[in-house]
């Protein structure tokens, strides 16, 4: 009775056993290939090696990133007991550090309308890096990369080192017939039954991947910190949080009333800030967007005809182009009609903003005697010769000072002179 009893419960075990060998974690890797991506990568192969899990699958889609943390993921994958397949879902890319964590895959799979490769370094402006003694060494080392990890998985080390050199790009049906990756997967079940069987090497050993049919696929996803910082630490995200941060303080000061303004850009320049600190930036960059979008802000203040708008939005281009252009970055792509497009829109809430305060100024002065001379205001804030504060004139906010001595708050005042966008108001 009891080698009967002590039978079945070898034979309970041994299929849990079984059964927890047979696990499948599945992780999405989305976007800019960083710090954030490289932790999330290395947390799920040890939660899956303490798991004893069968299989790691790694749904990715990236434009490219930082080459040290490509290198930190295509380590942990290398080193990974538990089998890795990175596989690229419809609509997705593998685009250049994508193209060495998809070759350092024990199994490199793409869906069907993806493609791979583009892995030429790059500045961070998008452009080609120039030929030099540092562009030599940059290209050697990766090359030298691509070389290893694709013999070490027996892929095509020409085609792989092609996407370096020349910067080509496959499709998922050139890739496979070109033996770059190893499956043409639509889905994720279809992905695990091609898998199924297959023999890959694991630390110098051959390991074949046994599937059943009741394999159980659990998600592995960042932590909603996790993704804020993933989101966050796209160059393309902390470019846009940075600058139109800078330019919401910019219209509050200008614009003073309610500070909402200048609270929602004081949040962005933090999230903007946080995306900088993960990725290799440029101080010039970002000297040049401020710069920009000051010359803008003056002219606004100024009203100089539009004039130092012209200059500060090539300056502020200027300043995207430059902000990432740092060590560590050759693998980072940024999209220069991002940076034109993001400039434009800037110089246009600008110009709008100049044109409402202009056609307000026609309108108060059509009215009377230079419009707005001689009205009442009430003083919202202490006003002096040489501090400024807010005073309320038919409903809006002003800046203004005082033309002589002290105005208390709560008094009220008459506008003696209009400089800009700032009222100069006489104790009533």
């Amino acid at each position: 009775m009891k080698k009967i009893f002590l039978a079945v419960l070898i034979f309970i075990l041994s299929s849990s056993a079984a059964f927890a060998r047979s696990d499948i974690t599945l992780a999405e890797l989305n976007g800019t290939v960083g710090v954030q991506m490289e932790e999330f990568v290395k947390e799920v192969i040890s939660n899956s090696e303490r798991n004893g899990d069968s299989l790691i699958i790694f749904q990715l889609d990236t434009p490219g990133g930082l080459v040290e943390a490509m290198r930190g993921i295509v380590q942990s994958i290398l080193a990974s007991k538990v089998p890795v397949a990175v596989w690229i879902p419809s609509g997705g890319r593998a685009a250049s550090a994508g193209a060495f964590i998809v070759q350092s895959a024990h199994v490199a799979a793409m869906a069907p309308g993806t493609n791979i490769g583009a892995a030429h370094p790059v500045v961070a402006s998008g452009e080609d890096i120039k030929e030099s003694d540092m562009s030599k060494k940059i290209m050697n080392d990766l090359k030298a990369q691509m070389r290893s990890v694709v013999q070490l998985r027996n892929r095509n080390q020409e085609i792989a080192e092609k996407m370096i050199e020349e910067s080509i790009s496959l499709t998922a049906t050139e890739a496979l017939k070109n033996k770059v990756i190893d499956i043409i997967a639509g889905d994720i079940n279809s992905l695990i039954k091609a898998i199924d069987g297959r023999r890959v090497k694991i630390n110098s050993q051959f390991v074949n991947i046994n599937l059943d049919n009741e394999v159980k696929v659990s998600r592995a996803e960042m932590s909603f910190s996790e993704k804020i910082i993933q989101f966050v630490s796209d160059p393309q995200i902390a470019y846009l949080l940075l600058s139109a941060g800078v330019a919401a303080i910019f219209f509050e000061v200008i614009t003073p009333g309610g500070f909402i303004l200048g609270t929602v850009g004081g949040v962005m320049l933090v999230l903007g800030s946080i995306g900088l600190k993960m990725l290799p930036f440029n101080w010039a960059g970002i000297v040049l967007i401020l710069a920009g979008i000051i010359l803008m802000a003056v002219d606004l203040i100024a009203g100089t005809s539009g004039l130092l708008t012209l200059v500060g939005l090539p300056v502020f281009c200027l300043g995207g182009v430059f902000l990432f252009r740092a060590p560590g970055g050759e693998l980072l792509q940024i999209s220069m009609s991002f940076i034109i497009g993001l400039a434009v829109a800037l110089g246009i809430c600008f110009a709008l903003i100049a044109f409402l305060v202009l056609k307000g100024f026609r309108r108060k002065v059509s009215t009377g005697s230079q419009g707005m001379l001689g009205l009442e205001v009430e003083i919202i804030s202490d006003l002096s010769e040489n501090s400024f504060g807010q005073v309320s004139c038919h409903g809006e906010i002003w800046r203004a000072k005082s033309e002589a001595g002290v105005i208390f708050a709560g008094s009220s005042g008459i506008v003696k002179a209009i400089n800009g966008m700032t009222l100069t108001v006489s104790q009533l």
